[in-house]
């Protein structure tokens, strides 16, 4: 079983999975829209903007397990992106990342270590995941990296597929 198999739903309740970003770069990231880190949005949607055509996905999947920082529903959530940050990239229907009910994406994408080799739980709202064109997760990068970092951008283009 890969990435691409896990069974997801959209912000609005629609069966997805990753397996619709097959032969693309995915940038997983946990969200929330009342966090301190909450402006890495923008960041976020200019990797979207810049790499999109090159064939760079990001995917964000708002959670409220750090400090109830995601508290609004579905359609809070898609108003706040859309009118705050312009987010066009797509959202994930409100999921927990660990404990017993972490979501299956999450058992799957926290088996990979950060840059210092840990693994296992997400720290906080922000952690991106970096998911080669091949569907393997190649890169974890902790909450308080900015999207536009030049580690994250070289990570992101040197998984580009174009």
């Amino acid at each position: 079983m890969t990435v691409y198999d896990i069974p997801l739903r959209t912000l609005s309740g629609e069966p997805t999975s990753l397996a619709a970003y097959k032969g693309r770069a995915v940038l997983v990231v946990n969200v929330a829209s009342k966090c301190g880190l909450t402006p890495q949005y923008a960041g976020l949607e200019r990797l979207q903007q810049t790499y999109g055509e090159r064939g760079l996905t990001v995917v964000g999947v708002p959670c409220n397990q750090f400090a109830g920082q995601e508290p609004g529903s579905a359609e809070e959530i898609e108003t706040f992106c859309s009118t705050t940050y312009g987010v066009s990239f797509p959202l994930l229907e409100k999921s927990e990342v660990n404990g017993e009910n972490r979501h299956p994406l999450y058992a799957a994408l926290t088996e990979r270590a950060d840059a210092e080799g840990e693994a296992g739980d997400v720290q906080w709202n922000f952690e991106k995941f970096l998911i080669s064109p091949e569907g393997e997760v190649v890169g974890r990068i902790r909450p308080r990296t900015e999207p536009e970092a030049p580690e994250v951008v070289a990570a992101i283009e040197a998984q580009l597929p174009a």
